[in-house]
């Protein structure tokens, strides 16, 4: 894969991962009209090092925001803990469920199938795009008639349940963005919307590490010979999907505070319909 295939795919990763536009729909289509294969050993730890590159974005770009939030007290702490862990909790049975069913009835015959080989299909990338696309929307035109500083500044334990419950239902498909989920349903719950923009991507920091290990995991069998001209652009790659995640973050949190959440939501809907056009074409 050329260096420049690279440096395209980490911004689009990084552009894409961190606004509530699904990157997994983004880099897919990508791939695809680059003529690479999604499921590839290479392109899976070239996936697995974008996403660490998103994840210290994340990290980078909030900190401070959770130190005077969620780390301000052992009280504040030891509330969010409880949070986070709640809606943590349920993001993994609920998406572990789906999965096995998923796992369980599609592919029943396929003995060593796993959900990650439906993630090259364009026809469920694009329905996941245009129902988040309309959650976004809903919850956009919802917040974008309320004052700057309206909702609660505090999460309670019910709406960080829904909030994890509804970022399970993301985990198997790509396109069904689980920014755009989250901040949506807290947005949808009237929580502050700095207050659930932090939330959801502390939930975010939390979750990444399991996921990229279960993507790291189907390497074990695969052919590893490649691995060490794949490791430098990799790592390249991971840098430019860092810059590229700031990029996206200070973007994301303007439109949010300026009650054009809902913009995101339009772009949902008209990316299905390329994404299904880009199917009926073949790709």
């Amino acid at each position: 894969m050329s260096l420049l295939k690279v440096i395209l795919l980490a911004i689009v990763q990084g552009l894409a991962e961190l606004l509530p536009v699904s990157s997994s729909a983004h880099v897919v289509v990508a791939e695809k009209l680059m003529g690479l294969d999604p499921s590839s050993p290479a392109m899976t730890l070239l996936l697995v090092m974008l996403h660490t590159g998103t994840m210290f974005a994340v990290i980078v770009y909030f900190w401070r925001q959770w130190r005077e939030t969620f780390f301000s007290s052992a009280e504040e702490f030891k509330h969010f803990a409880w949070l986070a862990i709640l809606a943590t909790a349920l993001t993994g049975i609920v998406g572990e469920i789906l999965i096995r069913i998923i796992e369980k009835t599609i592919f029943r015959g396929y003995p060593h199938a796993q959900i990650e080989d439906l993630f090259g299909h364009l026809e469920i990338v694009a329905p996941a795009l245009a129902a988040a696309g309309i959650l976004i929307l809903i919850a956009g035109l919802k917040e974008g008639r309320t004052p700057n500083s309206g909702g609660s500044d505090a999460i309670s334990s019910g709406q960080a349940g829904v909030i994890g419950f509804v970022q399970g239902l993301c985990l198997p498909f790509r396109g069904f963005s689980r920014s755009g989920a989250t901040i949506s349903v807290g947005l949808l719950q009237d929580i502050q919307r700095r207050r659930v923009e932090a939330f959801s991507f502390a939930l975010a920091v939390i979750l990444t590490p399991p996921v990229v290990a279960r993507e790291a995991l189907r390497l074990r069998h695969a052919d590893t010979t490649g691995f060490a001209h794949a490791a430098l652009p990799s790592l390249l790659g991971a840098a430019f999907a860092f810059l590229a995640g700031l990029l996206a973050l200070k973007w994301l949190s303007a439109w949010l505070e300026r009650g054009r959440w809902y913009y995101f939501g339009i772009y949902c809907l008209a990316a299905s319909v390329v994404v299904f056009l880009l199917h009926r074409h073949g790709y």
